[in-house]
């Protein structure tokens, strides 16, 4: 089979910095082969590994699924005191596990191609650090070789709404079309989504039965024209979301706040007992925070909700490459995203503004500050897309029927109003 063609992000810049966060953040599944590969490395107390290098998490006795082993303040067994990892530093990088050498990229079948995204979660991304990502072609090519992505001639496309699928040369106009509203150098952010979200929202409501080829195109150029009339600019005045709307937000941040690296948050009977009861307070939002991570402190909850002030120009361009790099690489739907159609999936892709910006007040009142800076803003970045595609939480019908009725009562585009003032 012939290798893969990728498109890569031109937007972006990556290299590892060696901070150790990915060892700490991210659960690594190995597969049979590689599971042998480290078992016959012979790894001891010698070496600083003081316990199973692997533990069994899933599957029957007969064909057992096994992770990388993490210790109780969260990292990986094979992370070093210095932030590394034991496996490169004594075989090298190609003896690390396949998971390990991918992160922060991910591959998403695009028509004829395979786009590449990257994953916000490391911190070097978010600050769009090191080398251009257009100059890891051979790098990339290499890792999707070992990947053994399917042929894309047997991908279907993602559905467009619930209702519709369209084929590939018909759906990616969408996206194209995604990524110029987003693109647009002359608004803010937040009127690009807004903006974004009206036309996509009437996406949903059209039918597509006839609807194929340049008529495509010409319909999309008329929602957006459509969308940008009815946002030329940033409301005066920010209607407050609604206690409903409110409800479904704190319990979607609060799966985007956990950290299930750590031992004690969810594992044994007390952990699954403290997250339960942080859940019941998600639900309630009265009194204090119960904080899910390190480094979040329990403040109340009214205290995120007094304005922070807008987005500065650096937010806006760290949101901006953000959303577009997801877009641009097909990170937001289908085999991208839970397999969720178009029009849901880039709804619960906007939600990631208000929930980092939600997450970045937690962070800055927990350090007894009432703005953001930009640390805090891109922590809490980090730690939403930490989960965002990756917890099946998502994926379930508790967690999509929230994200479509936020989207459906006009609350998507208030709650990005009101926690961007």
């Amino acid at each position: 089979m012939a290798p893969a063609r990728l498109e890569l992000p031109v937007l972006q810049n990556w290299s590892c910095h060696n901070c150790g966060g990915c060892c700490r953040q991210h659960l690594i599944e190995v597969t049979e082969k590689e599971r042998q590969r480290i078992l016959t490395q012979n790894w001891s107390a010698a070496d600083g590994v003081n316990q199973l290098v692997m533990t069994w998490h899933a599957g029957p006795p007969w064909r057992k699924r096994y992770r990388l082993t993490h210790t109780a303040d969260g990292g990986c067994v094979f992370l070093d005191d210095q932030g590394l990892c034991r496996i490169h530093a004594k075989f090298g990088e190609a003896a690390k596990p396949l998971p390990c050498r991918i992160y922060p990229f991910a591959f998403h079948p695009s028509g004829k191609t395979f786009r590449v995204s990257l994953r916000f979660s490391c911190p070097s991304v978010v600050a769009n650090q090191g080398k251009p990502t257009t100059q890891r072609a051979r790098e990339l090519r290499g890792l999707a070789e070992e990947l053994a992505l399917p042929d894309t001639s047997t991908l279907a496309p993602p559905l467009l709404t619930r209702r519709d699928r369209l084929d590939w040369g018909d759906l990616l106009p969408f996206v194209e079309a995604l990524d110029h509203t987003l693109a647009d150098p002359a608004s803010p952010l937040v009127v690009k989504l807004l903006r974004a979200i009206t036309w996509t929202t009437l996406v949903g409501q059209s039918s597509f039965e006839k609807l194929r080829g340049p008529r495509i195109r010409e319909f999309l150029g008329l929602l957006m024209e459509a969308a940008r009339i009815e946002v030329p600019a940033l409301p005066v005045a920010v209607d407050e979301p609604s206690q409903l709307s409110r409800l479904y937000f704190r319990t979607l941040v609060a799966q985007y706040a956990r950290k299930d690296t750590v031992a004690d948050l969810s594992s044994g009977f007390w952990g699954r007992w403290r997250l339960f009861r942080a859940i019941v307070q998600f639900t309630r939002g009265k009194g204090e925070i119960p904080p899910l991570q390190t480094g979040l402190k329990p403040v109340p909850f009214a205290a995120l909700e007094h304005p922070f002030g807008p987005l500065t120009p650096e937010m806006e361009s760290i949101l901006t490459r953000y959303f577009r790099v997801k877009i641009q690489g097909m990170h937001f739907c289908g085999s991208g995203y839970y397999d969720i159609p178009f029009v849901e999936g880039f709804h619960s892709l906007v939600l990631i503004l208000p929930v980092t910006l939600w997450l970045a007040r937690w962070i800055a009142v927990s350090g007894g500050r009432d703005q953001l800076s930009v640390e805090d803003f891109s922590t809490a970045l980090a730690m939403a897309d930490h989960n965002h595609g990756y917890s099946p939480a998502f994926a379930q019908y508790a967690a999509r029927s929230r994200v479509r009725w936020l989207a459906e009562a006009g609350d998507l585009s208030r709650l990005c109003l009101w926690y961007a003032c």
